[in-house]
């Protein structure tokens, strides 16, 4: 249950020195937990946290300190807390249920109960008395179904015609949003909207539009940055924590935005968050950080102190920010900033995610082409982190127009086919497969969307029939009818995913020398294009090979921009303005409706 507001004995407890918090002996999560489980006769309860949540610091200063709760624990419990950032296997499966989320364990690992946000003292000790007196699995424990897959991820034109459906009359067109509960934007949801608005769809057009104007509601008005979402299904009551997944989908978004619709503010919005970043999020040697808390002083709601000025907030200190560095939310802040940089023309913030780029890779590289998840790992590796960076690198190369980056890309692929894959069933798991761990390793919808996407993507850009072949396990894995099902209205990743495997992307390839003005004003025009569904190449025929071997361009002496597709090119254009009108007309007729 979400409150906003904390009661008088709320607070109390929360300042009264006590060492009772002390009194549960907490350890990680482990084989090691269950094994004591087993040789005691004991639960294990799991507390997955986030360290930036608001009802997080409420549970362990009021629930976690109740004498009747450290009783119950002490006698029967095993105690196991995991901050969820740290650990995206255990996030990714648990992630309907918190943040916090109870998860209570047999001592076989077998599930009990799995119990979703803040529980006061109460609520906590009637469930664990309760468990002790009949450990039979409760009804919030459920057995998932088995999932049938479609046999081809291009053939089911009525269920893409059912998902938009859904998607567009799923949206609360009095308060906005798609969500009866908490209010925020989703991503890939808008991203849809634009690119169908783009054809000329007019409701989409509006949903996007009423949902970007809502959600600048939740921008920051002194440091930038957006806070993560509004309970009370409205758009006045935000949490205030900001996490890099949330700062990174919005100055896309927003980004993107900027330039479909120029003028409208959105690019402002962009600039705040990109602003947000650099100030508060980025690390003296590049790299970004994960978070930043909700509260000033934990367990405390802090709307008083969101609502002064920059000045004030600093006079009475800044919410906590978590310095872990994690592949995964470098790779989301290094994709945001080359979309905002292609969207701006500014260069700072491209520099940014090279600088990002380069770090993750001495700090964070496996062998075999994949990252780890921080500086050293409890578990995994995990797809997110070899994903992310992945996508990552595909955008260094289509913003900065350098060949680098492929081999980069394509190496995580072949990373990700080696160490996640299920053998002969579709879908990538969200954590390593080939030793044997508990949870057993499964796919995950979010990810599994992006996978198809940047495998796809990669793919028009080598020509690997292997990154084809990745992408259509892991989609057709999130087409499974189970997977559609459970998503609700949020089927814009799956409809942005599936046009883009049947459709190529907008391919534009510039000729000419890297110091031409010419080639740099046409790049600067290609990467401005209002869709993230294209491929952007410069290829400088007096240093490299072209791309993917094909020597299809003339010999012109000077500068050409060439809309490209199945293995031909256009007839060449010779100055940006040509290039972007010529752009513009084919998005409007090429976007998916």
């Amino acid at each position: 249950m979400i409150r906003i507001l904390l009661t008088a004995a709320v607070l109390g407890a929360l300042s009264a020195p006590s060492r009772a918090a002390d009194a549960i002996a907490w350890q990680p999560w482990s084989d090691a937990a269950f094994a004591q489980a087993r040789r005691e006769h004991k639960f294990v309860i799991m507390d997955l946290e986030a360290v930036w949540c608001h009802w997080c610091h409420v549970m362990d200063g009021t629930t976690y300190r109740d004498p009747k709760v450290i009783a119950l624990m002490g006698s029967r419990y095993v105690a196991v807390r995991v901050d969820q950032d740290a650990r995206p296997d255990l996030s990714n499966r648990y992630e309907d249920y918190g943040w916090p989320a109870t998860i209570v364990f047999a001592a076989d690992g077998s599930e009990i109960v799995r119990r979703r946000g803040y529980l006061n003292p109460g609520e906590m000790a009637s469930m664990l008395q309760a468990i002790i007196d009949d450990p039979s699995p409760g009804p919030s424990v459920t057995v998932g179904p088995s999932l049938r897959f479609p046999a081809d991820v291009h053939a089911d034109s009525a269920l893409e015609t059912a998902m938009r459906k859904g998607l567009l009359s799923g949206y609360d067109r009095a308060a906005g949003g798609w969500s009866d509960e908490h209010k925020f934007l989703d991503g890939d949801n808008v991203e849809y909207c634009l690119r169908a608005a783009a054809r000329g769809d007019a409701d989409a057009a509006w949903v996007a539009r009423d949902m970007l104007r809502l959600q600048r509601q939740l921008l920051d008005p002194a440091w930038g940055g957006i806070y993560q979402y509004s309970a009370g299904s409205d758009w006045v009551h935000p949490h205030f924590e900001k996490i890099m997944a949330v700062q990174a989908a919005n100055l896309r978004i927003y980004s993107l935005a900027s330039v479909q619709w120029p003028g409208a503010g959105y690019g402002e919005v962009a600039g705040a968050i990109r602003r947000y970043l650099d100030g508060f999020l980025r690390s003296g040697d590049g790299a970004f950080y994960t978070s930043q808390d909700a509260d000033l002083v934990p367990g405390e709601h802090a709307g008083d102190y969101f609502a002064l000025d920059d000045k004030a907030r600093r006079d009475r200190g800044v919410p906590r920010i978590d310095r872990h560095r994690y592949a995964r939310e470098n790779g989301w802040a290094i994709s945001a900033l080359c979309a905002y940089s292609d969207a701006t023309g500014e260069q700072a913030p491209l520099d940014e995610a090279v600088l990002a780029a380069a770090w993750v890779i001495r700090n964070r590289s496996l062998p075999g082409g994949g990252f780890r998840h921080d500086a050293a790992d409890a578990a995994g590796p995990f797809l997110g982190d070899t994903l992310s960076m992945g996508a990552a690198f595909l955008a260094l190369y289509e913003s900065t127009g350098s060949p680098e980056w492929i081999p980069r890309a394509k190496a995580c692929a072949d990373f990700i086919a080696a160490h996640f894959a299920r053998g002969s069933e579709p879908g990538l798991a969200a954590s390593d497969t080939s030793g044997a761990s508990f949870p057993k390793p499964e796919p995950d919808v979010d990810e599994s969307i992006t996978l198809a996407r940047f495998a796809n993507l990669l793919g028009r850009a080598t020509g690997r029939a292997s990154d084809h072949a990745l992408a259509e396990s892991s989609l057709r894995w999130a087409l499974a009818p189970d997977n559609v099902g459970r998503r609700g209205p949020y089927t814009g990743g799956l409809l942005l995913a599936a046009g883009e495997l049947r459709t190529e992307p907008l391919h534009v390839t510039v000729v000419g020398g890297l110091d031409e003005p010419g080639a740099r004003a046409m790049f600067a025009a290609a990467r401005r294009a209002p869709t993230t569904y294209k491929l952007v190449e410069w290829w400088d025929p007096r240093s490299e090979p072209p791309p993917r071997g094909e020597a299809i361009f003339p010999e012109l002496g000077r500068s050409a921009g060439y809309l490209c597709a199945n293995g031909a090119c256009s007839t060449p254009m010779a100055d940006a303005a040509a290039l972007s009108r010529r752009l513009a007309k084919v998005i409007a007729e090429a976007a998916p409706r």
